[in-house]
């Protein structure tokens, strides 16, 4: 049935971008496929990968002066899978509403602690993801995100993520965010967020970004703990960025207790939407054998 559903997703996806002349909707996609080369203990292979690629449809109508409905429609294409059959799996999917108020977001979405990061994670969607090491990278169903309007720069989040049955508890994560993770506005992002029995941990984390010129440099620290053994692990990450002409070099190193992870790489812009990319990460792990990964790829985004 798989097949059947692939293409259910594909015909639904062309129904909606033939739609942009009835509503305002944005049709995106972002294809990342890399040569890899990966020892994980066991010695080291060559594999075809594809980092997070995905499509999606996107759009908003104002209902009113002061009321617009927003909604998102995401998807992970898997361009390396080997069978074809399950090569596409669900990424965030909501609908809402954005007033005065603020927002409200209905369907499965990323937590508010996730979303905290911002962009300080320079190795997202590769090995060096933060979720490698710690807890709290979570998109969750049955979820209601609300995100208050900024006031002075500040905005508080909220995802309240329901039960679902009745042996089962809710859960939420809150977060606090200050300034702008895109450097619009604000050379300055600052964000203070914490999950209550999400997937069965506490979490806190602090995350910190800012810009200096052409070098950007951030900062998280985490603390975790399991909501049912209430054994906990702490951790901190930090990352550089700097743009030399069309090449960003990155590196970033990451902790949990006793393990860790460190990478470097860099990105070379062939144009506004499309770049090559090769890095490095190895990561130390106290319990396990030691891991590394070799990459370079293309990505091209729409």
């Amino acid at each position: 049935m798989k097949p059947y559903r692939n293409l259910t997703v594909l015909f639904f996806l062309s129904c909606l971008a033939s739609a942009v002349t009835a509503d305002p909707l944005t049709f995106y996609g972002k294809a990342n496929v890399s040569m890899q080369s990966t020892d994980e203990g066991d010695g080291r292979f060559l594999d075809i990968k594809s980092n997070a690629s995905r499509l999606g449809v996107k759009g908003n109508l104002a209902l009113s002066s002061e009321l617009e409905v927003l909604y998102i429609f995401e998807w992970e294409v898997d361009l390396a899978d080997e069978s074809g059959s399950d090569n596409i799996k669900s990424r965030n999917q909501y609908v809402g509403l954005k007033g005065q108020f603020g927002t409200v977001l209905l369907g499965r979405n990323d937590t508010v602690l996730k979303q905290s990061q911002g962009k300080i994670d320079q190795f997202g969607d590769y090995e060096a993801d933060l979720k490698g090491l710690w807890k709290g990278e979570n998109r969750m169903a049955d979820s209601l995100t609300y995100f208050s309007p900024s006031y002075y720069g500040v905005t508080f989040g909220i995802s309240y993520i329901t039960e679902g049955e009745v042996t089962a508890e809710d859960a939420q994560s809150v977060s606090v965010t200050y300034g702008d993770k895109n450097f619009k506005k604000n050379l300055w992002y600052v964000s203070a967020s914490a999950d209550f029995d999400v997937k069965g941990y506490d979490t806190q984390r602090l995350s910190l970004q800012t810009k200096f010129d052409e070098l950007v440099l951030g900062a998280i620290f985490q603390h975790q703990e399991s909501s049912d053994t209430r054994n906990s692990k702490s951790g901190a990450m930090i990352s550089a960025a700097y743009t030399l002409g069309s090449i960003v070099l990155k590196t970033q190193f990451q902790t949990l207790k006793d393990d860790n992870s460190f990478s470097v790489g860099a990105d070379y812009k062939l144009a506004k939407s499309t770049k090559l990319f090769a890095w490095y990460t190895s990561r130390g792990l106290d319990d396990s054998a030691d891991q590394s990964w070799l990459s370079a790829g293309i990505e091209h985004k729409f």
